[in-house]
């Protein structure tokens, strides 16, 4: 658990937990253990596991049965979640081609990389139906600059109709202002596919960057963003696109879909994330994170599932944060990460089906995290003198803490005591027809709360919240299923 910097129980605390768990639920010292140790069942299981190792077979197997226990009872029988059609992710209809664009038309890999080497702000560079496969060099380059009002296209006409596989390292390396990627199918097809990091890296002085109704898979990150010579790309934007991994991703690299180092000002919203394990190293992967002394970034209207089809594998797996597991100072965007993000906003997301934190706040100052749904997560973490966070309309499976100093507001949520978890009580699963299958349709009236954010107008499903709005990220369910 090193990238989430966990404080660990000691052993002589967790054996001690162990014994008291045998006792009634409802026993004060048990509650008293649980509550002090504030791990959820499906982060003390795994810890367990790994503490009893080496020790003689009875001590092992006791401790398998107990977290094998404790994993059924705070995550259910694990079977995998079916993916509703969200309007979340890639959209079978993408956005059309501007009245007056200037067309650059290109039908096979090398034409691509000889449009964008000439490219001209305004020149809209569409690939013609068909696969295109790259390999032989480090990454396609997208180094002359668009403008605000010009930018520069690369896209299909149609969503589905041009599949690029690439077997680079990092796919696109974009690294002036005011590129735009839309409509494309981006598969990692590399022969070790740890070797596919990025399908795109956005760097530098590549703000204005836009990616849209992407449908991208198998790689370790498939956006990475950064500074480059004391630049940072800010202002970009990542909706609608569809991130996944049909395999765990055998890398001790960072496995994050969306990878904000620095970056200021990006929207992410409306993607769908799922499938992001890493087999190697501390095996610690996220759906998303900004970090790096980044400010104003904004998580809205995001579906992350942690585990889809990939379930069961060893490691922690975390939904979205703000500062992720830190940031070395190098790569910061002032030198020094005093704090990782300052002003950032996590909203409106379904978080859902992770082995850790469905939310993390890791140095984040004056953060806010508004909203959200979290089904089947170890909840909310805030951690750190430097966080602060306003924390309200979520609902919480799961428990919502502050650790080692940091400043949490939280007046307004629907969430799970860490006593229930360990009794097998989920009480916010009860508001859904059927949460772990992902069917959000309430099972009664919506809870309402008395009055809403100001400035969280829009659910998940891109409706208008009214006076008194539905806790969580959803009004109706109903609204976000494809029509």
């Amino acid at each position: 658990m090193s990238r989430l910097n966990k404080k660990k129980p000691g052993r002589a605390r967790l054996y001690a937990i162990l014994a008291l768990l045998g006792l009634a639920a409802g026993g004060a010292a048990a509650i008293y253990a649980i509550e002090t140790v504030g791990m959820t069942p499906r982060q003390v299981g795994p810890y367990i596991e790994r503490r009893s190792g080496g020790h003689n077979a009875l001590i092992e197997g006791v401790s398998r049965r107990v977290a094998s226990t404790l994993a059924v009872l705070d995550r259910g029988d694990g079977t995998a979640p079916v993916l509703p059609a969200w309007h979340a992710g890639a959209r079978p209809a993408g956005p059309g081609t501007a009245s007056g664009a200037h067309i650059v038309p290109v039908a096979s890999p090398g034409a691509l990389v000889q449009a964008m080497a000439q490219a001209r702000p305004g020149d809209v560079i569409t690939l013609q139906p068909g696969t295109y496969r790259f390999s032989g060099t480090p990454y396609i380059v997208a180094a002359l600059p668009g403008t605000k009002e010009q930018p520069i296209t690369v896209r299909a006409e149609r969503p589905g109709s041009v599949t690029i596989e690439s077997q680079l390292a990092e796919g696109f390396l974009v690294s002036a202002p005011y590129w735009t990627f839309e409509n494309l199918t981006i598969r990692g097809a590399c022969s070790d596919p740890g070797a596919c990091e990025h399908a795109f890296h956005v760097t530098g002085r590549a703000s204005g960057f836009v990616s849209r109704n992407n449908t991208i898979s198998d790689f370790n990150s498939h956006f990475k963003v950064n500074a480059q010579n004391g630049h940072a790309p800010d202002a970009g934007v990542i909706e609608h696109n569809t991130l996944s991994n049909a395999a765990v991703r055998q890398t001790s690299s960072p496995v994050t879909p969306i990878d904000l180092v620095a970056g200021s000002g990006w929207s992410l919203r409306a993607n769908l994330i799922y499938d992001f394990i890493k087999g190697q190293g501390d095996q610690v992967s996220y759906g998303g994170y900004a970090k790096g002394a980044g400010s104003a970034n904004v998580f809205a209207r995001n579906v992350v599932i942690c585990e889809q089809r990939l379930r069961g594998h060893p490691g922690q797996r975390v939904g979205l944060s703000l500062g992720g597991g830190g940031t070395g100072l190098p790569y910061c965007r002032d030198r020094r990460c005093i704090t990782e993000q300052d002003g950032s906003t996590i909203e409106s997301n379904l978080i859902a089906s992770c082995s850790d934190e469905g939310i993390y706040l890791n140095r984040a100052a004056t953060s806010k995290v508004l909203h959200n749904t979290l089904i089947d997560t170890a909840g909310i973490m805030v951690r750190y003198v430097e966080t602060s966070a306003t924390i309200a309309g979520n609902i919480v499976d799961g428990r919502v803490r502050a650790d080692r100093g940091a400043i949490l507001r939280a007046g307004d949520n629907l969430e799970t005591g860490l006593s229930r978890l360990y009794a097998g009580f989920h009480p916010q699963r009860a508001l859904f027809q059927d949460p772990l299958a992902l069917n959000l349709a309430w099972s009664g009236e919506a809870p309402r709360r008395a009055r809403g954010e100001p400035d969280v107008g829009i659910d998940l499903c891109g409706a208008s919240r009214p006076a008194q709005p539905a806790y969580g990220a959803v009004e109706n369910f109903a609204a976000c299923l494809q029509r």
